[in-house]
């Protein structure tokens, strides 16, 4: 069984961002030449997500409202975390979404569903961040 590991640097403009890293998954799979197995992709920060869902801009707007009312940045008082920083809801965004995403690998391909991608999802951004890449297979 062969083992692939590669890390990829994320820094965002913004606070909230949901960035399409399907694409560096696909080149990470043609590095690794795996053809089957599993490849794990997750995030290295408590305040960032990987997730899988539809790259589509009304949905993406969707999600950043919905995670904002379920746990809105401000005001930064009503969280007992808040002190040194100010990223209470970060770490809470972050539990909604999850930390990591499996796929399976067939012919050397992600075996997605219609319409599926990978998004790393940033919650507290504006520095450097990054996601690991693990494939296992043969």
């Amino acid at each position: 069984m062969k083992s692939y590991r590669k890390e990829l640097w994320f820094q965002t403009s913004k606070r909230r961002e949901l960035i399409n890293i399907t694409r560096e998954i696909e080149v990470c799979l043609a590095e690794s030449k795996i053809l089957e197995g599993i490849i794990l992709v997750n995030a290295m920060h408590i305040t960032a997500s990987v997730f899988i869902n539809d790259d589509e801009s009304g949905l993406h707007h969707d999600i950043d409202v919905w995670l904002e009312k379920l746990a809105p940045e401000k005001p930064y008082s009503q969280y007992r975390h808040n002190g040194f920083e100010d990223n209470a809801d970060a770490h809470l965004k972050r539990s909604v979404m999850g930390r990591e995403v499996v796929v399976a690998v067939t012919n050397g391909k992600l075996d997605f569903g219609p319409w599926e991608q990978i998004f790393y999802g940033e919650f507290d951004g504006k520095r450097r961040k990054r996601v690991l890449v693990k494939i296992i297979g043969e």
